[in-house]
């Protein structure tokens, strides 16, 4: 079996802790806030806790993708080390990273033609990248080589099932997700949208539903609907949340109820500060193995 790693972009929002304990090396996105730049360093530069506070406060980031030169910085020492890679990357609907790891490989393999470079687009994002990351890395501890991990992440990808709501629409307004009538309307009126992610990665609205009881139970029926085996799930579920973890509480524990078999307890962790810039706080998104999206 070749000697091989599997590394990621910082966007997976799972736990620094994580990363360190399933040896998995991750690249940083970039983001400013209040006129100063950071890396999206899993909470370390500025945590979760004050980066949302600072946007319900008033604060605006805005964020900046790994490019091409940082690609090669990333994965050389790798190769020089003589290893081979197999790099999983945020979601090419959501942003150009993919297509930056790709040009930083073809550069790459020029240098060490020796070497293995595999980038795959992982058409997801957050809670739902990190738990098709989590997937291979189970499969390369069982043995599987960089070739059939691969194969596996392309085969499985599309089905990650994305399901997000949130109960702040300034974020997505200013993304374009939705208008500013809506955004207005739909806070006057206490509208959670319920949002997915289709098979091109991109983020979709599906859904607007009334009132945050009645948008975590349609989140729960999606999964009933989708997940393999129904409420006989037995794969892993994971949540992520900007600032909401009471929510993300709620979501959880009902899925626990549902779905009796689930592999140990839902993970819920923070939604990071690259993806947090665009949603802001207020969001709640649940990630399973599922139906392949197909729209």
């Amino acid at each position: 079996m070749s000697n091989y790693i599997i590394t990621s972009s910082s966007t997976a929002d799972m736990p620094l802790e994580y990363f360190e304990k399933r040896n998995i090396p991750y690249v940083p996105f970039h983001f400013m806030i209040d006129g100063k730049e950071y890396p999206d360093d899993l909470g370390q530069s500025i945590s979760f806790e004050d980066f949302y506070q600072r946007i319900s406060e008033g604060s605006m980031p805005t964020t900046s993708q790994v490019n091409v030169g940082q690609f090669v910085d990333f994965f050389t020492p790798f190769l020089e080390e003589g290893k081979d890679i197999l790099h999983i990357e945020f979601s090419s609907g959501l942003s150009g990273t993919y297509n930056s790891a790709t040009i930083a490989r073809e550069q790459l393999l020029e240098d060490f033609p020796d070497r293995k470079i595999e980038v795959v687009d992982s058409l997801a994002a957050s809670g739902g990248y990190g738990l098709l990351l989590d997937y291979a890395v189970d499969k390369k501890e069982e043995g599987a080589t960089l070739e059939e991990v691969r194969d596996w992440v392309e085969e499985n990808k599309l089905n990650v099932n994305h399901w997000f709501f949130s109960t702040d629409l300034t974020h997505y307004k200013r993304g374009g997700r939705i208008s500013a009538t809506s955004a207005f309307f739909g806070g006057m009126l206490n509208i959670a949208p319920l949002l997915n992610m289709n098979n091109k990665g991109e983020l979709t609205p599906r859904k607007k539903i009334r009132g945050k009881k009645q948008v975590i139970k349609e989140m729960v029926k999606k999964m009933e609907e989708q997940a393999v085996n129904g409420t006989d799930y037995d794969g892993k579920c994971f949540i992520t949340h900007s600032a909401v973890y009471n929510d993300a509480l709620k979501v959880a524990d009902a899925i626990e109820q549902s779905f009796p078999a689930l592999i140990g307890k839902v993970e819920i962790n923070s939604v990071g500060t690259v993806i947090g810039s665009h949603t802001g706080p207020g969001t709640v998104a649940l990630f399973f193995m599922g139906d392949k999206r197909v729209d």
